[in-house]
């Protein structure tokens, strides 16, 4: 039989039969995959299941980033500095997704919201284990954030790990140690717990580098990949605060913050201070 014009014939050689092959559904394992999603909503609420959707995607996302920052750190370590570049242009690719996304839960009006939002009872994206592992391996360190995570032994016992291990910022800063840069010592053998703090003496060392990006190519281009990563994380945090803005408005948090207020002040973290400060003195 031919094809027409609105059907197309199944070529001989594409597999049918998958009694005893493994099939796509198989391999994503997509039977567990598709009913995760078990709305709680009594009376059934049409949006609960993109309020689902929304933040189940966000987390695979956000389990793909904390895998790419490992290894982008782990490169680091051993100073293999062009892998590590690759995995930091994926992780800005996600980033861009999971801002993106946001454009679709915005769809989600406040009324429509209000159906829904009784059922979510305490829980709340505050809680999400794995976006604190994003901001512990980029620097942004918190013990009280792992007390929140007191509920789930396995989950607390990553983020206690995390808040003592060196961020990605650290082994980069280790790494340029390494290749003779005048880090000062006192950032390599710092309480690895606590948040990075602005060194004047680094910004000095990123003068260095801004000052001949030639003779400094690979450092250089590192800096700007983590400026990017920085960027595209406050676009994030941005977009984050408008759409709860829009939804609920100046309303507490279902997990008991202060909302929009609370997100508002997340703008002003940073994770690699010195690679913004640098930018003042380039060109004076």
């Amino acid at each position: 039989m031919g094809e027409t014009p609105n059907h197309r014939d199944l070529e001989d050689g594409i597999q049918k039969d998958f009694s005893r092959s493994m099939s796509y559904g198989d391999y994503l394992r997509l039977d567990v995959l598709l009913s995760a999603q078990q709305p709680l909503s009594d009376p059934p609420q049409h949006d609960e299941l993109l309020f689902i959707v929304q933040h189940q995607t966000s987390e695979l996302w956000l389990k793909l980033m904390v895998h790419e920052l490992r290894s982008a750190r782990a490169l680091l370590r051993t100073d293999d500095l062009s892998p590590a570049l690759k995995r930091l242009a994926r992780i800005k690719h996600i980033q861009h997704t999971l801002t993106d996304q946001w454009s679709v839960l915005a769809t989600l009006t406040p009324s429509e919201y209000a159906e829904i939002r009784p059922f979510l009872a305490t829980s709340s994206g505050f809680q999400s284990a794995q976006y604190r592992e994003v901001e512990f391996l980029l620097g942004n360190k918190s013990a009280d954030m792992v007390k929140v995570h007191a509920h789930d032994a396995d989950a607390q016992d990553v983020l206690a790990e995390l808040l003592h291990e060196p961020s990605l910022y650290d082994e980069f800063l280790a790494h340029l140690a390494r290749q003779g840069y005048a880090v000062p010592s006192r950032l390599l053998t710092r309480d690895f717990s606590q948040p990075h703090v602005s060194d004047s003496e680094l910004v000095d060392v990123f003068a260095g580098v801004y000052a001949a990006p030639g003779e400094h190519w690979g450092v250089y281009e590192t800096c700007e990949e983590l400026v990017d990563v920085e960027d595209a994380f406050q676009q994030w945090r941005f977009r984050h605060l408008q759409v709860v803005q829009r939804t609920i408005g100046h309303k507490v948090g279902t997990g008991g913050s202060s909302g929009v207020d609370f997100l508002r002040r997340a703008l002003d973290l940073t994770f690699f201070p010195e690679l913004y400060e640098v930018r003042t003195r380039i060109g004076q």
